[in-house]
Formats: structure tokens, C-alpha cells, sequence
């Protein structure tokens, strides 16, 4: 069964994750599916502007720790293939936030050029509460978003951030009702895909092209300290707790 859900509307590419039994979790197919995803949206001239969306009742609840670690069913694309074709993708990349966005739920707004909100999501990133730390080049993109105090504290603390914060905070650009949050993104990107598409990509490589490789960089450090921790006393305890259902509240739901 495929990991996502591919729908075109005009010039526009519909991306939505399809794991709703495991809130939309990544795991090792979801990852090799996302990176195709973008790389073929990338080099298709009849997309102009993508928007990445979740089924069911969460947009993205992180990792899969029920898979973390085997070695089973491994993908072709790792994590860091995925994050380096999100940084290269050439066009408008808009996210979409039902429910509640964790770990890389939460740290994909920072790659993306836009994002929205349901007033009744949030987002986590619970790398601490976890014994790793954060990823998908956050370290960077969240500072420059959201100031160096709000950023540390989102990815320190491993607390909820509700939809107004993250919005008062610099993370997301609208916060809308949950049953108009589809309806306002197809409105966003619909609004760009009507504008020429060379315009559209040169504007964007204008903005990334000063900070693309800072942030393939920063990423690469990033899941080398998450690769060092995986495995140590504090990640092995939170795993634990995890599959003993006495950990924290990773996902809310």
C-alpha cells in the first residue's frame, strides 16, 4: 500500500500523506515515496506549486517508532536524501497542519515557503524527551523564523505549540478553522500557480541559493548527533516507555 496520495488540480500537486492508522508516522517506503514525490514535481513542467497535506485526524506524527532501528524493508532514499530534495525543490512548496505535526510535522514548516494552520492543531518537536535532538535543518530554518529564544524553546522544551503560537511566533504564515484549512491552501497555491512559473522559481532561488548549503550542512550534523544518541541510556528509556505506553504524550491523540 503506497505511503502517499498523489493528485493533480491544474498546476497545482497535491501531496498527501496516506499512514492515517499510524497518524500519518514516516517510515522507511513513506520516505523513498516523499523524495520521488518531490523530485518528480520538481522536473515537471505542469506543476507550478506543491502542497503537502496528511489524511485522517493528524497531519504528521514524526517518526515510526515502532520501526525505528530495524534494518528490515530498508529504503533506497535516506532521511537526508529526502531533506536535501525538499531544500533543492525549485517551486512553491506549501504545507497544510491539521491535527497535530511532530518531530518532522512540526520541523517540515521550516523547509516550507508557506504554511497554514488549523486553529486547533499543534506541533511538537520531542527530540529531547526522546534523548536525540532536532532535525530536517531546524536548527537553522527555525532561528531564522522565529528568533533564537522561541526556536530554542520549541526545540528544547519538547513542548506543544498551539496553532497562535506558532503563528505569533514566526513559524507559520495564517491560522484558519479546521474545516476551511484545505480550502485556504488550495486558495494560496491556486493564487501562485496563476503566476509565470519562471518568475515564481527565480524569486525563490534568489532567497535559498544564500542559505540552501548552510542548511544541507546543518542537516548532515544534524542526523550525525541524532545517529550518535540513537541507542544511548536516555533514547533507550524513552523507547521503552514508549512501547510500555507509559511515555510522555508524544502524539496527543
Amino acid at each position: 500500500m503506497e505511503t502517499i496520495n498523489l493528485l493533480n488540480e491544474g498546476a497545482v500537486r497535491i501531496v498527501e500523506l496516506n499512514r492515517p492508522d499510524a497518524l500519518n508516522a514516516i517510515n522507511g517506503q513513506m520516505i523513498d515515496e516523499l523524495t520521488d514525490a518531490f523530485l518528480d514535481a520538481g522536473a515537471d513542467d505542469a506543476v507550478k506549486v506543491l502542497l503537502l497535506r496528511g489524511a485522517g485526524r493528524a497531519f504528521w506524527a514524526g517518526a515510526d517508532l515502532k520501526e525505528m532501528g530495524r534494518l528490515e524493508n530498508k529504503p533506497k532514499h535516506t532521511f537526508q536524501e529526502m531533506t536535501d530534495a525538499i531544500i533543492d525543490f525549485p517551486k512553491p512548496f506549501l504545507v497544510a497542519v491539521h491535527g497535530v505535526g511532530v518531530g518532522i510535522g512540526a520541523t517540515i514548516c521550516g523547509l516550507a515557503d508557506f504554511a497554514l494552520m488549523a486553529e486547533d492543531a499543534r506541533l511538537r518537536c520531542p527530540f529531547s524527551a526522546l534523548g536525540l535532538v532536532a532535525e530536517a535543518a531546524s536548527t537553522v530554518t527555525f532561528p531564522r523564523l522565529m528568533g533564537r529564544q522561541q526556536a530554542s524553546w520549541m526545540l528544547l522544551s519538547a513542548e506543544w505549540m498551539n496553532a497562535h503560537d506558532c503563528f505569533d511566533a514566526g513559524l507559520i504564515g495564517e491560522v484558519t478553522s479546521p474545516d476551511h484549512l484545505f480550502e485556504r491552501a488550495m486558495a494560496r497555491a491556486n493564487l501562485l500557480a496563476a503566476l509565470p512559473a519562471a518568475s515564481l522559481m527565480a524569486t525563490k532561488r534568489l532567497m535559498m541559493d544564500p542559505i540552501r548549503e548552510q542548511m544541507k550542512e546543518v542537516a548532515v550534523k544534524e542526523n550525525k548527533a541524532l545517529f550518535a544518541l540513537q541507542g544511548e541510556p536516555a533514547n533507550r528509556e524513552a523507547l521503552r516507555a514508549f512501547a510500555e505506553k507509559r511515555a510522555p504524550d508524544f502524539t496527543g491523540l
